[in-house]
């Protein structure tokens, strides 16, 4: 067997081995839901064992958008961890070989949900962003999105994301999948086309502070 379809194989049994299914994020709708493909169906999943803000919570579009780079349009595995009461299904969603919960709570885009969190690891990665001030824990006392649930709506675990489409990427080389020549946040026509060349594309020039957030101009 040739050494690089060999490596290919190992690389997608360590990537999707231990996943229950694999599909395309077809949709981030906030910063811990999104809808993934299975069998020709857009099954809505949650991160579990986190929280993100509210899209109506400061932070909330950019732990959207956190999200969005890191698996719109990929391939993610999605590993089971149950349903919430909505009928969605809890997880762990790996896109490009990235925890993506863990890499929410790592960048100061989500909460551990303390209530339903078992991981200690992703309660050590809150620790660890809010030392550094990283995402959110810019705010010295950020309002946690139960809170904000409780006092806006009375919801709980797993509430329904709050409205604002689907699409985590739409623009120039995002909506065509392909990285053009654009090198600088002053090329960019939107947030979501930053996060294309970030994430993408590579170009980490763009997050100069090293948030996971490119172009402050545009995605704040």
């Amino acid at each position: 067997m040739p050494r690089i379809l060999l490596l290919s194989l190992c690389f997608f049994y360590s990537i999707f081995g231990h996943a229950d299914w694999a599909g395309q994020v077809v949709g981030v709708h906030d910063g811990d839901t999104a809808t993934v493909m299975r069998n020709g169906v857009g099954v809505k999943v949650r991160l579990d064992e986190i929280d993100a803000p509210e899209l109506g919570q400061a932070y909330g579009r950019q732990a959207k958008l956190s999200l969005s780079g890191l698996c719109y349009g990929r391939t993610a595995a999605v590993r089971e961890q149950g349903r919430d009461k909505y009928g969605r299904t809890l997880c762990r969603l790996i896109c490009g070989g990235t925890d993506a919960n863990a890499e929410q709570v790592r960048r100061g885009y989500a909460w551990f949900y303390v209530k339903y969190g078992r991981d200690s690891a992703l309660r050590e990665l809150e620790a660890a962003a809010r030392a550094r001030r990283a995402g959110l824990w810019t705010d010295r006392k950020p309002t946690p999105p139960w809170e904000f649930r409780h006092s806006e709506a009375g919801g709980g675990y797993g509430a329904p994301p709050h409205s604002g489409g689907n699409q985590g990427s739409a623009s120039s080389g995002a909506a065509t999948g392909e990285c053009g020549g654009k090198r600088h946040c002053s090329e960019m026509s939107s947030c979501e086309e930053a996060l294309f060349y970030l994430y993408r594309c590579g170009l980490k020039a763009l997050d100069r502070n090293h948030d996971g957030m490119p172009c402050e101009s545009l995605c704040r």
